[in-house]
């Protein structure tokens, strides 16, 4: 029986994932000075106003204006488009220092080396890995990111010169015996000048973006384009909708096939185990799927702050499984080290990696090399 799967994805106009990027950028020039850094920033975006808060201690010095501006400035708000402007727009930031009781419950001991690191706080987080793409993710996020990717290369690179950088995009995938083999709708919003007609954008935006993505053995006669359904995408940006960090985070995961912990990952550095313990799941889903155990993988693990070791861990292959799951979950306990240390080790994440993150995704992304996508482990799972 054929059954139909959606998920959606921002461009990073989009004003929630314009937030996203300016505290993963506030993050990234902390840690280009400071890998020490404890940062936990979240931004605000309303017509003509960004608001930088958060708790940051640090040894560097930061210019968070200047981050700030230069990055609305590279999303591509500039001299009022979309009537939202990188050098006019007021800035302000409220930044405290991290909570002494936050801090004693990380580094345990009174000691922040990173041997003692305990988790930054209690929580659950998930990994997801399936076979239904060559990058180990549901493909109608997979191809919901990559039309909103294409829609950001046809603006910036002036092939569509009336393209304002808010956008969205939307895919439906039907599935046939829980394999993918079609796309059923393709949703497409774009902001645009106001001068151009909407049946140019329509035309310009199937050929130019659509048509490039969406594999042309799965569309048909059948499949549904709708692009500006309401005919009309002028106001966008912080100018029609206030933006705030974290509030995509089905966007940034995988677009809804798998739980979420809840927990967002933008402005947040290492210890903050919502991040790490998210990137550490889909690093051992990944592998255990690509060593052919199973074909869906989905783990969960829980930490309590100021402990190391998780107090939980769980998996699903959803009966996909060729080797049981117990002997999954043994083997991870093994061979894994689990603690919050270890993966900040092992993918050497205190590091400026984050902003190229903020947009688009954090998993599944090729192009950016990541170290929690390396399929470096899958021996260990292999019967």
């Amino acid at each position: 029986m054929a059954t139909f799967f959606t998920s959606e994805s921002v461009t990073e106009g989009h004003p929630d994932k314009m937030c996203d990027m300016i505290s993963d950028a506030v993050l990234d020039a902390y840690l280009d000075s400071d890998p020490h850094a404890r940062v936990a920033c979240e931004t605000s975006a309303s017509p003509g106003l960004i608001h930088v808060m958060g708790e940051i201690s640090s040894k560097a010095t930061v210019d968070i204006e200047e981050v700030v501006r230069n990055t609305i400035r590279e999303v591509g708000y500039t001299h009022r488009l979309g009537g939202f402007d990188a050098d006019c727009c007021s800035v302000i930031t409220s930044i405290n220092k991290q909570s002494r009781d936050i801090a004693a419950g990380v580094d345990r001991n009174g000691s922040s080396s990173q041997r003692s690191l305990g988790a930054g706080d209690q929580g659950m987080m998930f990994g997801y890995a399936c076979d239904e793409t060559d990058v180990w993710m549901p493909a109608a996020i997979t191809l919901a990111h990559q039309i909103a990717q294409k829609l950001a290369v046809v603006r910036k690179e002036k092939e569509l010169i009336y393209l304002c950088p808010d956008g969205k995009s939307q895919i439906t995938v039907e599935y046939d015996g829980g394999k993918p083999f079609r796309v059923d709708t393709v949703v497409v919003a774009a902001q645009h000048l106001s001068s151009v007609r909407l049946s140019r954008i329509r035309r310009d935006i199937k050929e130019k973006v659509i048509k490039e993505i969406i594999p042309s053995d799965w569309m048909d006669v059948h499949t549904k384009t709708i692009v500006n359904g309401t005919g009309r995408f002028v106001t966008g940006g912080p100018m029609a909708d206030v933006g705030l960090t974290g509030r995509k985070i089905i966007v940034d995961t995988y677009g809804g096939a798998a739980k979420h912990g809840g927990g967002a990952f933008s402005g947040k550095d290492p210890t903050k185990v919502d991040r790490t313990g998210s990137y550490a799941m889909r690093y051992l889903a990944k592998n255990i799927v690509a060593s052919g155990a199973a074909s869906r993988c989905e783990i969960q693990i829980a930490y309590v702050i100021g402990r190391a070791q998780p107090v939980s861990l769980d998996l699903d292959t959803f009966g996909t499984e060729k080797v049981a799951v117990q002997k999954l979950i043994e083997i991870i306990q093994k061979k894994i080290d689990l603690r919050p240390a270890a993966w900040i080790e092992r993918f050497n994440l205190k590091r400026p990696i984050y902003k190229a993150l903020a947009a688009y995704g954090h998993f599944g992304r090729a192009e950016l090399d990541l170290p929690w996508e390396k399929l470096d482990i899958v021996k260990l799972f292999q019967s």
